[in-house]
């Protein structure tokens, strides 16, 4: 028999070998999975542990709650993308009294010279409390957060947290709003887009307003100036895109930073370019005349009324300031501001067309935007009869948002045509919806020359921008208080449009209670002080609205100038 061979011998020992090999290297898999699954278990109860901590530990008490996990509020910006509220990280200081290892006393001098709000024995009866928590300041200067820090107490604590920053301060103030501490919108859009600045899904999405930084700086800068040199108790101006509705700047005074909201006074919080209502007078007179000639009342600005000094009317009698005294025609009338023309136009008008036209411009409900502080406008309601009818053709005994102003002149001079005023800007996410036919066209253009005549040799020559082609309507309305109107005291507006010959945008100007100066000769009226404000802010916002200056173009203005005398 032969002997078997190396190979064959050597077989068994080899597998015993691998196998061998084979089961450590299963130990050692096991060993290493069991490993993995340990560490990993270390790793949730530590994120565990944090997340208790953060909610229930020395935290609890906190609105906030797990702050890291609040996602960052969206950004707000301008139509050129400028921003005007963005979120930062601020400092929190904070105090645990049981954690306190020093002097109770000593710290709480030392607190109240760096945070005087409260006095030491405040601050002592805070660090002798049994309460786990206080906030000692939100929204901390880096330069008391670091005296804070060179305290050394580990019971005061300095945190991170979201804060919101309005960059331009009270740049366009009451058209963004600002929140509270704890991040939610309280006023205009941060209050009115909360939802969708706090959304996760539109992180790093900034909401894009209608507003332009450099037009609503260039408003805000006039209209303080006169709201100074007039010694008004408050100011509201708004200019408008008249074909899209888009708001490119609105302002009311006394101004408020939202940096600091909470310094702000009831008067500067009040939005009086939304949420105010006012009589705004003879602004109201081109909606009387566009509604009589829509209805055949007036056939064009060649008819004629009976002017007298004075209208004795359903128990009442009418007056004008620049009175005719004799029979005069409607483009006079328009030129010189009578309330007598007016209202004998809104009296063969009638109550229900009125309301009607009044209904479809929305002169009758809130004032139609997306913020929240919204006015509503005020009639006289039950009362309302045909010597009210009158009053309102000339502008009295109605009253109005600023903004439902620029909305009616809007739809005016655009064709007719209504469509609601937007903080937003028009784009693909915020299109141009289909708006509301209010009067014809014909009657639209028509009134170009007229309002056009009202800047040009009527009561609003300081309103003129030279080669801007400005056309508008002064307003001065005696102002009602206790139920009275006072013969002194008064508001005054001013609604234009420009380029007249080509409608594009709007501007209304307000000044709440304004004072006589040396300037005026006494006079407190609308030609006299927010006239020229328009003036000079329509030479300054023009060419960033790429409205270039030309003498030589103008609505056609001989539809009015045949039928306007030089002498009364």
């Amino acid at each position: 028999m032969n002997a078997p061979t190396p190979a064959l011998v050597a077989r068994p020992e080899r597998l015993r070998l691998v196998g061998q090999r084979r089961q450590v290297l299963a130990v050692m898999h096991q060993r290493l999975m069991f490993a993995m699954i340990v560490y990993a278990g270390i790793i949730g109860l530590i994120v565990l542990r944090i997340l208790w901590l953060a909610a229930f530990g020395d935290h609890a008490g906190r609105k906030e709650g797990v702050v890291a996990l609040v996602p960052a509020r969206g950004d707000i910006v301008d139509r050129e993308g400028h921003p005007l509220a963005r979120t930062i990280d601020a400092w929190t200081i904070s105090l645990h009294p049981k954690k306190i290892i020093g002097n109770k006393l000593d710290l709480a001098r030392t607190l109240a010279r760096l945070m005087p709000e409260k006095t030491e024995a405040d601050y002592f009866a805070m660090l002798r409390s049994d309460k786990p928590f206080y906030y000692l300041r939100r929204r901390s200067p880096p330069a008391l957060v670091q005296a804070i820090n060179a305290i050394g107490e580990p019971g005061l604590a300095i945190d991170s947290e979201p804060d919101r920053l309005y960059p331009q301060t009270s740049l366009a103030a009451h058209v963004i709003g600002y929140t509270d501490v704890d991040g939610h919108g309280m006023a205009g859009v941060e209050r009115a887009f909360d939802k969708e600045l706090s959304d996760p899904a539109r992180r790093g999405q900034p909401l894009t307003l209608s507003i332009s930084s450099r037009v609503q700086q260039a408003l805000e800068n006039e209209l303080n100036a006169a709201l100074n040199e007039f010694s008004a108790i408050g100011a509201a101006g708004v200019i408008m895109d008249v074909h899209t509705g888009e708001v490119l700047a609105m302002t009311s005074l006394p101004e408020m930073n939202p940096n600091v909201a909470g310094k702000a006074t009831p008067e500067q919080m009040f939005n009086r370019a939304t949420l105010g209502v006012f009589e705004l007078g003879s602004t109201f007179k081109p909606f009387t005349l566009a509604m009589a000639m829509d209805s055949g009342v007036v056939s064009g600005p060649g008819q004629i009324y009976n002017c007298p000094d004075a209208l004795p009317v359903y128990g009442h009698v009418v007056h004008d300031t620049h009175p005719f005294g004799r029979r005069c025609s409607v483009a006079e009338i328009m030129m010189e501001s009578s309330n007598i023309g007016m209202a004998q136009m809104a009296d063969q008008l009638g109550i229900q067309r009125q309301k009607a036209w009044l209904k479809k411009m929305g002169f009758l409900d809130r004032v139609d935007i997306e913020l929240k502080e919204r006015g509503r406008a005020l009639n006289p309601g039950s009362r309302w009869g045909p010597f009210e009818t009158m009053t309102i053709g000339f502008g009295q005994g109605i009253a109005v948002a600023p903004l439902q102003l620029a909305m009616g002149y809007a739809t005016l001079f655009n064709g007719g045509i209504y469509h609601a005023p937007t903080i937003l800007k028009r784009d693909a996410s915020h299109p141009l919806p289909q708006g509301r036919r209010v009067f014809t066209a014909d009657t639209s253009y028509r009134m170009r020359s007229l309002l056009r005549l009202v800047v040009m040799k009527g009561t609003g020559k300081k309103a003129d921008a030279p080669g801007y082609r400005v056309g508008g309507k002064t307003g001065t309305a005696q102002k009602l208080i206790n139920g009275r109107y006072s013969q002194t005291i008064n508001i005054t507006s001013f609604a234009g449009v420009f380029p007249m010959d080509d409608p594009r945008y709007v501007i209304v100007v307000m000044l709440d209670e304004p004072k006589a100066t040396k300037d005026t000769y006494g006079f407190t009226t609308a030609g006299w002080n927010v006239a020229p404000v328009v003036s000079r802010t329509v030479s300054r916002i023009a060419p960033m609205l790429g409205v270039r200056p030309d003498k030589g173009r103008e609505p056609n203005m001989a539809e009015v100038l045949p039928f306007v005398h030089e002498e009364k």
